[in-house]
């Protein structure tokens, strides 16, 4: 069915569970799955045990949460616990450096208003309280499925400042920017700091696509007929300037960028009257939610390390358009959903199974625009802490993205890139892992091949 969208947005941030960001939201958005607020305490459905004591759900979580909770295929497993959705806390007790002081912070939630900019974006859009992310695990593998449908087989990412595996993330499917291509539909991936899309070997032909945060705003500034089509934000994830709320960073830097985005495009009107803004998570970071991730159909035969054929757990996801209604939809998404509805709209070639089976949100938009009083003209714009890049906590995410700065040092050299193995781990690590080294090499990696 042909919809008013002239542009889709996505805005993905970090680690984040539906539970903990918009649970609270079940009494404000009718029939929402989230957080039964007329227990007194909240109760975890399952009870959620750590050296016998029990943990229940409880508003105020920490927002700058150190260390933070562990989240790789393994864990993620152990979390779900056979659906019993049980082992948050035992498994966040095993993370060095954790304090039992901090173990209730896996079971928070913010509570209605206190994520200011994300509560009113909830009850004013469509929130998807269903939304899983693609495969239980960490960052990189699902970040891979909004991509290009698939992660390749690999469930696990590089640890640490040095990998010598790292380049066999490199996946030679096609990503959906091909298919975009293919068909001259324009597309930009906006970046602030280091893009973990280049990662895709795919990508490293196009990085004329790539364009740093002062291009977007300037661009959702300017003419809607030039913004393009396909748009992919990937926030700050590291320094200062850090804002993609992944622990230990201040989720209100998150709800800063989340308010700028929405205000940029509220204050173009021809390009928010046919924009859809897609804003989602990951991966739900080790922070509990209640809801057992349903079956799935694997991407493709690739089934070595997991069968892929259940969802990762529930994320937050509000899809933001004059053309949507306020509410929530209940039916099953993934990051592969937003894959289908491009391919479907556009007439693109298909990606994986995955994709093909993905369920969409396509015939939810509007006949006719919401009036425009319904909808927030403009969001406060949360102080930026200055706790962001702070902590001595380096997230997996943050050490992985360093570390294949190095890799694309190499290939930006007249050594074959196989010579990377061969390099020895003190060689790397004398060459600093400060993250200031990694976006330069991320930069001139861009500016070489652009």
């Amino acid at each position: 069915m042909p919809d008013s969208i002239n542009h889709v947005v996505v805005l993905m941030l970090e680690n984040r569970s539906f539970d903990q960001m918009l649970g609270c939201m079940q009494p404000i958005v009718q029939g929402l799955e989230g957080i039964d607020l007329t227990e007194i305490p909240p109760v975890c459905y399952n009870d959620c045990r750590s050296n016998a004591r029990r943990y229940y759900q409880s508003p105020d979580p920490e927002r700058c949460l150190d260390p933070s909770p562990s989240h790789e295929h393994k864990d993620a497993l152990l979390q779900i616990n056979n659906n019993k959705m049980d082992g948050f806390v035992d498994n966040y007790a095993s993370v060095p450096g954790s304090a039992e002081d901090h173990y209730q912070d896996i079971m928070g939630y913010y509570p209605r208003g206190s994520l200011p900019v994300m509560h009113q974006l909830a009850e004013s859009f469509l929130i998807c309280d269903h939304w899983f992310s693609p495969l239980p695990g960490p960052t990189w593998p699902n970040r891979f499925f909004v991509h290009s449908g698939t992660c390749n087989g690999h469930v696990t990412m590089p640890s640490g400042t040095f990998h010598p595996d790292l380049p066999s993330c490199d996946q030679p499917q096609d990503t959906i920017y091909d298919c975009l291509e293919e068909k001259h539909i324009t597309w930009k991936i906006y970046h602030d700091g280091m893009p973990q899309s280049l990662v895709l070997r795919k990508l490293w032909d196009r990085v004329d696509h790539f364009h740093d945060m002062t291009a977007f705003w300037r661009d959702v500034a300017g003419d809607e007929g030039s913004f393009p089509q396909y748009s992919f934000i990937e926030p700050c994830y590291r320094g200062a300037a850090e804002n993609d709320q992944h622990p230990p960073a201040d989720v209100m830097n998150g709800e800063a960028l989340i308010a700028k985005v929405y205000n940029a495009f509220r204050g173009n009107d021809p390009l928010w009257k046919s924009t859809l803004l897609i804003l989602v998570y990951d991966e739900h970071g080790g922070f509990f939610d209640h809801v057992p991730p349903p079956k799935a159909t694997p991407p493709d035969d690739r089934t070595s390390e997991y069968a892929f054929d259940q969802y990762g757990i529930r994320v937050p996801a509000i899809l933001i358009s004059p053309w949507l209604p306020a509410g929530k939809l209940s039916t099953p998404f993934d990051h592969t959903s937003i894959l289908k509805y491009v391919i479907d709209k556009w007439t693109l070639q298909g990606l994986t199974d995955r994709v093909a089976n993905a369920k969409t949100f396509a015939d939810k938009f509007l006949p006719a625009l919401r009036k425009d009083e319904d909808m927030p003209k403009q969001l406060g714009v949360p102080p930026v802490s200055s706790m962001a890049g702070t902590s001595e906590s380096v997230s997996e995410h943050e050490q992985a993205l360093i570390s294949f700065a190095r890799y694309l040092d190499v290939t930006m050299s007249d050594t074959d890139p196989a010579g990377f193995l061969a390099r020895t781990k003190q060689e790397y690590e004398s060459l600093g892992d400060k993250v200031g080294v990694a976006e330069q090499r991320f930069k001139a990696f861009l500016n070489r091949r652009a």
